[in-house]
């Protein structure tokens, strides 16, 4: 699997105001969307979030996205690595995700820009 670049997730209380502070930092104009009832904004190399407390709490444990080539890979090569799929595959708006829990315990999100068939 190659890993194509990484996202710092960052939870939020107030997007519209973290997505200013973050766009001035980065000099990158805030791409928004949503998937359920969270927001998100990809600043840069930073991906804001904010929603419900359930929700945020469970993308809290998540230490980081990972872009990849091929979602599909990915799985094969986390669990040939003893990683857990905890979520997905699944479509999201800007293409497929997983969440793997790797045998450290880290947890982790694996994207790609590919849309479902």
């Amino acid at each position: 699997m190659e890993i194509l670049g990484t996202a710092l997730r960052v939870c939020v209380d107030d997007l519209d105001a973290a997505a200013g502070v973050y766009e001035r930092l980065t000099g990158a104009e805030a791409m928004r969307f949503a998937q359920g009832p969270v927001s998100a904004a990809a600043v840069g190399p930073f991906l804001l979030m904010s929603g419900p407390p359930g929700p945020m709490e469970v993308l809290s444990k998540v230490t980081a996205t990972l872009a990849v080539r091929d979602v599909e890979e990915a799985v094969a090569d986390l669990r040939a690595v003893g990683a857990e799929i905890i979520a997905g595959p699944q479509s999201t708006p800007i293409g497929r995700n997983l969440v793997a829990r790797h045998p450290d315990g880290s947890v982790f999100e694996y994207v790609d820009r590919r849309q479902a068939d």
